[in-house]
């Protein structure tokens, strides 16, 4: 019997055809496709465990996922040998044996999303679902000051979606950065933990605050508070990636290639 491994993958996808990471019951998700791939390489099932819980619709250019196995495969074949059995929107890019006790989302320490409208009158065909058309002028620098507000520890109850069951919404946001490169506009945000919709929810307050339905500094009594409806909407989840990961161990550290 050859000894259990606990093997780390880093991937990218593009999440347009998927209901999320998550196993569902009936809709197809990006875990149970890897899952599948992985067990046909590894000629046993195999369950994963991911970084987080991407919503349908939402993209990942960094995730990582880890799944036990007693195969002998050295890690290096594992991208090949899975990716040739992965439909072409979810690649594996690395692999790597980690310890005993890493896991994907309880070893992660912070995790960065990004956010992409493109804010423009005319919509670009080569952003349909991998970024918000906004047609209406945003200024990034009312973005900026709006984004600002949410940088701290706080309660943040009021930008997630009502009726998911957490222990706590206090969550601490590291940066909240928003960047204008021509009609493209990216907001960066980093925390320690993000509650359901909670990016999707922040950007729209954001979005909000440029378009002049509340100003940033309204955001301060948004959070005290909490309550789902003073902030703004939900937007889709087509212009969301998840971008960085931090780990304790070496695997998903952006300086670290993997």
């Amino acid at each position: 019997m050859s000894e259990m491994r606990n093997i780390a993958l880093r991937l990218m996808y593009v999440g347009t055809a998927y209901h999320g990471w998550q196993v569902q019951k009936n809709a197809i998700s990006v875990a149970e496709t890897l899952e599948k791939a992985l067990s046909t390489v590894t000629g046993h099932p195999v369950k994963c465990v991911g970084a987080g819980r991407t919503d349908a619709g939402v993209h990942a250019e960094t995730y990582i996922a880890n799944f036990r196995t007693t195969s002998s495969i050295p890690t290096d074949r594992f991208p090949l040998a899975v990716n040739a059995r992965l439909p072409a929107d979810i690649v594996v890019v690395s692999a790597r044996e980690v310890s005993e006790g890493f896991n994907a989302i309880g070893s992660c320490l912070k995790k960065e999303y990004t956010y992409r409208v493109y804010n423009s009158r005319i919509r670009n065909a080569f952003y349909v679902d991998r970024a918000y058309f906004y047609p209406k002028h945003l200024d990034e620098a009312v973005m900026q000051d709006a984004a600002e507000r949410f940088v701290g520890t706080h309660d943040f109850a009021a930008v997630r979606a009502v009726g998911t069951e957490v222990k706590s919404t206090v969550r601490t946001v590291y940066y909240f950065d928003v960047k204008r490169t021509g009609d493209l506009i990216e907001l960066k945000v980093c925390a320690n933990g993000f509650l359901y919709n909670m990016v999707r929810v922040m950007v729209g307050t954001v979005i909000y605050a440029a378009d002049g339905k509340l100003t940033p500094a309204d955001i301060d009594g948004i959070l005290l508070r909490g309550n789902r409806t003073e902030a703004g909407p939900t937007v889709p989840p087509g212009g969301l990636y998840m971008t960085k990961l931090w780990y304790n161990e070496p695997v998903g550290l952006e300086t670290d290639p993997m």
